[in-house]
């Protein structure tokens, strides 16, 4: 397969020969960027022919795998890019917790990986406070970070500012996994209503799919995620508004919808027989993942990608297990549809407690710019090629091998910026699996069905500052709910302290943001 190399990356190569027998084909058509001017040049060589020395750039960002990952990415990535990366790894369930800790020091780094767009909004009075760097200005200076699509930068924005490079994402991966095997067993087909998905988890807890003769598993697996659990997306599946609705021409909440309380009622439902792990809302993403790999469990909600990393854990404990995904389920009210993220997953800001002056900025922004590259971004997404991928027919087949992904690859993937839709010659995967190859076309058809949040762009002071707090009564209200803990009544009085306590201030400003947005 032919492509087009760079010196950087080469030398990259040839110092990591051992590593690199078969890498010099893992790139794309394009080479690492250097810098746009003579202020970027930190990644090339002086003009007088020099090596300048390695610009240390420092990082903190979101660990998804149970451990810190091996070097050899980082070792590749330096060499490419002339840096001292020095990554500070914190795990997926402490992230929010740890980067506020930091903020509240000074420690935060020179590049801050933010979890989500919940996140970047908690921020926003920070940002307006000049905590910051705003990058807009300068970004079409780099040839690369200057194909960041406009209308996502838009979305990462603070009054009309763009401060934050972005993670391309799928606006929307959501559907649900199940054991289909267990399906066949029972007769069931993949539910298309919301009373078919009931009957569903209902038989793979009551009819013993696993034909062991005992009373040992539940129909659905679930865990304390309120976004990328299972709540939010069955609760599109009733209709309910994506964090904020349109009620008689006026914006409000999710949770001030008759859907909302359908999907509440719903999940009561469900856990009140049984049908799901009764301690959900305590419930980590790898237990949670755990009772659908050790067959205790029939059905997970979520993204539909995940089918890929649970097929590969869950045959090995059972090869006879066969798992499928679907997408499409309508409530008794309702068409089908799937709520949306505005484009983008994490974000990166550049604090000026770690960034002292522009000439600094330029440098971290040089090192994203290459980054952005074809061959650096398929080194930090597929890994080697030979040693944690291959290619075939143009596209990437992933080593099977996931305790080695997991360990040098899988991590680098929280450093990305951009993605498929803005990165000329970036590698895309070869689904030799069905089930998620099937996944991929519906993550696409979901395009077809999104709902979308009014408000994403729109701000409020009030929620800005005392959003999270806020939120955190509708959460611990839905959660009693649901439980069984409290009734309607009880849930109508959470919304109301929510109201009183900052809530309806928060509904008036963002009218007012929306009306001065028209």
């Amino acid at each position: 397969m032919a492509k087009k190399k760079a010196s950087a990356l080469l030398a990259v190569l040839t110092a990591f020969a051992v590593l690199t027998a078969c890498a010099g084909n893992s790139g794309g058509s394009k080479s690492p960027a250097a810098g746009p001017n003579n202020n970027t040049q930190t990644a090339t060589e002086t003009p007088a022919g020099t090596k300048k020395e390695p610009v240390k750039i420092s990082i903190m960002a979101n660990l998804h795998t149970p451990e810190v990952p091996d070097d050899t990415i980082e070792k590749l990535l330096e060499e490419a890019t002339n840096t001292d990366l020095k990554i500070q790894w914190v795990p997926d369930g402490s992230y929010d917790e740890k980067m506020n800790a930091s903020f509240a020091t000074g420690t935060l780094p020179q590049a801050t990986y933010i979890k989500n767009q919940t996140s970047l909004v908690m921020l926003r009075d920070a940002i307006r406070n000049d905590q910051f760097w705003e990058i807009g200005p300068l970004l079409d200076q780099y040839p690369n970070l200057s194909k960041l699509q406009k209308e996502v930068l838009a979305n990462t924005s603070v009054d009309g500012k763009v401060y934050a490079l972005y993670a391309e994402r799928p606006l929307s991966r959501q559907g649900f996994i199940y054991r289909k095997d267990w399906a066949d067993k029972l007769g069931l087909s993949a539910p298309t209503t919301t009373e078919e998905f009931f009957t569903m988890v209902e038989k793979f807890t009551t009819d013993d799919p696993d034909g062991n003769g005992k009373d040992d598993t539940i129909g659905m697996t679930d865990r304390s995620d309120f976004v990328y659990g299972a709540f939010k997306t069955v609760a599109s599946w009733f209709g309910t508004p994506n964090n904020w609705g349109m009620q008689d021409g006026k914006l409000m909440p999710e949770f001030m919808f008759p859907q909302y309380m359908e999907t509440l009622q719903f999940f009561k439902r469900i856990h009140s027989a049984g049908y799901m792990n009764q301690d959900f809302p305590v419930t980590s993403k790898t237990d949670q993942q755990s009772l659908l790999i050790t067959g205790k469990a029939g059905v997970y909600v979520g993204s539909m990608g995940d089918v890929a990393g649970l097929d590969q854990k869950i045959t090995e404990v059972n090869p006879d297990a066969l798992l499928d995904v679907h997408h499409k389920v309508s409530g008794p009210n309702s068409e089908y549809g799937t709520w949306a993220i505005p484009g983008f997953g994490s974000v990166v800001l550049f604090p000026k407690s770690a960034v002292k002056s522009e000439e600094e900025l330029k440098d971290v922004l040089s090192f994203y710019d290459q980054l952005m590259s074809a061959e650096l971004m398929n080194l930090i997404t597929w890994g080697i090629e030979g040693k944690h991928h291959t290619i075939e027919d143009g596209k990437v087949i992933p080593s099977t091998d996931t305790a080695l992904t997991d360990r040098e690859t899988k991590p680098y993937l929280s450093l990305q910026i951009g993605g498929i839709s803005t990165i000329d010659g970036m590698l895309e995967a070869k689904h030799l699996l069905p089930s998620k190859a099937k996944a991929e076309e519906l993550i696409v058809d979901n395009n077809n069905y999104l709902i979308h949040d009014p408000a994403a762009a729109l701000d409020s002071l009030t929620y800005n500052q005392d959003g999270a707090r806020l939120q955190e009564i509708i959460k611990d209200a839905s959660y009693k709910f649901m439980l069984g803990n409290i009734d309607e009544a009880g849930f109508q009085a959470a919304v109301d302290q929510w109201l009183k306590q900052g809530g309806q201030k928060i509904i008036d400003e963002y009218n007012a943001s929306y009306a001065a947005a028209k």
